[in-house]
């Protein structure tokens, strides 16, 4: 195991008690470049909100004027730039902020094809990772579930109850072949 591995694998061990596995981000393929905030964490990588209502800041700090409120608890967010204990995110949507490390959480979800909201899309959430499987659900693109595990290709998720998998292709919230074990 290298030097940054057995780090990131203390670090994850530390902060999630050994109960879980941290989230792999741009290590899930063995990138040959990561790149590291402050923390010590891999940038970018996804977030959740931990609050029904979140300020967004046009900078690092509580002096900045709030940009945009949002108002829902378990939104997907992409931390992209981190500032002492503030992250730069940005949303599904393409905006950009600042949030207080304090309002996140690594509770990983994901928003189901929003580039496809408004339009007649749905989605099928299935039995299995498999196109052939059975649909346990037929999903409007826009909502927001929480992952379960990712193999690289397909995502198990929990969506208003109801537990399938959907593919990963489909998933905001979920880099394209990382890995996420439950």
């Amino acid at each position: 195991m290298s030097g940054f591995a057995s780090l990131r694998s203390a670090f994850c061990a530390a902060l999630l008690g050994g109960a879980l596995l941290c989230p792999q981000g741009a290590l899930a393929q063995g990138a040959a470049a990561v790149t590291l905030g402050p923390s010590g964490l891999p940038l970018p990588r996804f977030v959740s909100l931990k609050s029904a209502r979140v300020n967004s800041r046009v900078g690092p700090g509580v002096n900045y004027s709030v940009d945009w409120m949002y108002n829902k608890a378990g939104l997907p967010m992409e931390i992209i730039q981190e500032y002492d204990t503030w992250r730069r995110v940005r949303d599904a949507d393409g905006a950009e902020g600042w949030i207080n490390q304090s309002l996140l959480s690594g509770k990983r979800t994901a928003i189901v094809a929003p580039w496809q909201r408004g339009k007649s899309a749905t989605v099928n959430l299935l039995d299995g990772p498999a196109g052939d499987a059975g649909v346990v659900a037929i999903v409007e693109p826009g909502v927001v579930g929480t992952i379960k595990s990712c193999t690289g290709q397909w995502c198990q998720m929990t969506l208003g109850g109801r537990t399938g998998w959907l593919p990963q292709s489909q998933l905001w919230g979920a880099y394209p072949g990382e890995k996420i074990k439950d």
